[in-house]
């Protein structure tokens, strides 16, 4: 399955966390959250980038894994999910 995101998206993504969208594809170690706030199906992910626990906000297309947001997981989370 692809990876896609928003070029855009990933210039802000980029300014406020220091991490491209593309990075996601590193994610090791994987832990998947479904996240229902939202009127489409979305997850978080929880992985490994380089040692550093991150999570990724990601929803499902047809061909794809459209990636939403990237940045590094908060210690609570860590404790919460992983």
């Amino acid at each position: 399955m692809d990876i896609e995101f928003d070029p855009a998206k990933d210039a802000i993504n980029c300014q406020k966390h220091a991490i491209s969208l593309a990075c996601a594809v590193d994610l090791a170690d994987v832990i998947v959250v479904a996240d229902e706030r939202y009127g489409e199906a979305r997850f978080r992910l929880y992985g490994l980038i380089e040692g550093e626990w991150h999570c990724a906000a990601v929803t499902l297309r047809p061909n794809a894994v459209r990636i939403i947001s990237l940045r590094r997981a908060h210690m609570k989370e860590v404790k919460r999910h992983v």
